[in-house]
């Protein structure tokens, strides 16, 4: 390209009616050779089925259908199982499809060649097409049909199956619910009889008996005091009467000595002599061990002459107020000692009471320890109590499911526009591959042209001179050529217009075979 040198819309037309033969010798070429290779490409024909899916038959508020999913996820699934190599090759085999492939060829490359020409396409709403690309319209309108037919019984055959494991599965987990949950009501009985009296339900009952233990015991304790009480006054008076005995001079004057006079006059004057020995020794002295001794020999002594003397004799030889006072002393010792015996009693109850009121606090203390065991125990059995019962409501509606499947009144896929034999072929489109040719062509020519005026670096007229080199031009030399020259152009000329016209024709013909076929 001749440097500096701008190009206006003349000289391009300049320059394409210059070379024009550039561009009509590679489009003619190209056209045609596209043509051919079109020509020479085998008819495709296609047939396609349509297949609906059909909604459950018994309204969805009534019965919950088991296949939920929508016609989106469920068709590839489906479409994967049909396009195995196994189900295409029984289809390949019972058609005898790819004959020529199959005796020169692997099975392996034949199912993979029939796996592209299957096309599976959804359409509007809940459709989806089966179509299958061949090149004998009947062979493909047959493959259509079994493809079709395939779809529809593995998709029926798929829900039955989701049912059947859906049924089971719940089954299984229904069974496993009801296990953990006879095992939970057994923890929680055993758990109830274990710590029974100690329950959260208990603690207001503990509570109650804790207080009237001590209700009891407080009565209990003001009785023994009472009881001591009595018992002290008793003592005292004991104590008095028996001073008063021991104290008395003529008792003493009468009985002597313990060794000398009735039984009563020396059980009194031994009674005398014990107090008197009290006072000063100790009740583990030998002395006063030895007159204890003496006073209960002679108290039994004298017992046993009372029985055996007249009721209306009075042969104690004691005075009336001495008797009245041995009787008084009697009393008051059979008092204290029912008292002591009383208050023992009284004693080991309220011993009692207080291991038993011990035993209640210890449980309501219990009580929130037990709890929060309790409550993770009834958390445990709620939670599977309401799992079991979901279960089984899901095994109830599964139940439903697999009766409507088995009746086919479940969601279905229907066929409603079959395989039609194809009447023309969709591929090759030949009329696109020629004009594609063409257009190949043109450009190509046009990209020809462009190069060599890229690469042509000389001046033709006077106007590029002056507008390349930017000098004034003085004088301009006509081309001059003889008639041995002229005579050599003109049959250039003519060779290749001659030329340029066979091609076009030749072209031309290929095209218009090409279009009216």
């Amino acid at each position: 390209m001749v440097p500096g040198k701008k190009y206006t819309p003349d000289d391009i037309l300049l320059i394409l009616r210059h070379r024009f033969w550039l561009v009509l010798i590679p489009f003619a070429i190209i056209s045609a050779g596209t043509a051919a290779w079109a020509r020479r490409l085998p008819n495709l024909y296609r047939s396609e089925a349509t297949i609906v899916v059909q909604p459950p038959r018994v309204a969805e508020s009534f019965v919950r259908s088991a296949v939920n999913s929508r016609i989106e996820d469920r068709l590839p699934a489906i479409q994967q199982q049909i396009m195995s190599r196994t189900r295409l090759e029984r289809i390949i085999t019972d058609l005898n499809l790819y004959v020529d492939e199959r005796r020169l060829g692997i099975m392996e490359d034949v199912v993979e060649r029939m796996r592209r020409a299957i096309t599976v396409t959804i359409v509007k709403g809940d459709a989806f097409q089966v179509g299958f690309v061949g090149q004998d319209p009947r062979t493909v309108m047959r493959v259509a049909e079994r493809l079709s037919s395939l779809f529809m019984e593995e998709s029926s055959r798929d829900r039955e199956i989701l049912v059947t494991g859906t049924d089971s599965f719940l089954e299984s987990q229904l069974e496993e619910a009801k296990r953990r949950l006879i095992e939970t009501e057994q923890k929680r009985e055993q758990y109830r009889r274990q710590y029974a009296g100690e329950l959260p339900t208990q603690i207001e009952t503990n509570l109650q008996g804790v207080q009237s233990r001590q209700l009891q015991i407080q009565a209990i304790l003001e009785a023994v005091d009472r009881d001591q009480e009595r018992r002290l006054l008793a003592e005292r008076q004991l104590a008095e009467l028996e001073s008063a005995a021991a104290a008395e001079p003529a008792a003493l004057e009468a009985a002597g000595s313990i060794d000398s006079g009735t039984t009563a006059q020396r059980l009194s004057a031994a009674r005398a002599q014990q107090a008197q020995m009290l006072l000063t020794l100790k009740p583990e002295h030998a002395d006063v061990k030895r007159i204890s001794a003496t006073v209960a020999e002679l108290e039994k002594r004298l017992e046993t002459e009372a029985l055996e003397a007249p009721v209306s004799g009075s042969g104690s030889g004691l005075s009336p107020s001495a008797q009245l006072r041995e009787k008084r002393i009697a009393d008051l010792r059979a008092q204290i000692e029912q008292s002591e015996r009383q208050t023992a009693r009284n004693l080991e109850d309220v011993a009692q009471l207080r291991k038993q009121a011990g035993e209640y606090q210890r449980r309501a203390e219990s009580g929130p320890t037990r709890e929060t065991e309790m409550v993770e125990l009834n958390r445990d059995y709620n939670t599977l109590q309401g799992i079991y019962t979901s279960l089984l409501g899901k095994k109830e509606e599964s139940n439903i499911a697999a009766n409507l499947e088995r009746r086919q009144i479940g969601e279905q896929f229907k066929l409603i526009d079959g395989a039609r034999l194809p009447e023309r072929p969709f591929s090759p489109n030949r009329t696109r591959y020629n004009m594609m040719g063409m257009g190949v062509g043109i450009a190509f020519g046009l990209a020809l042209v462009a190069l060599l005026e890229y690469r042509k670096v000389s001046l033709h007229t006077d106007d590029e001179v002056s507008e390349v080199l930017g000098l004034p031009v003085l004088a301009v030399v006509p081309l001059m050529l003889s008639d041995p020259e002229r005579r050599r152009r003109t049959k250039f000329r003519l060779v290749m217009h001659t030329c340029l016209s066979g091609i076009v024709l030749v072209c031309g013909a290929v095209l218009a075979y090409t279009f009216l076929r």
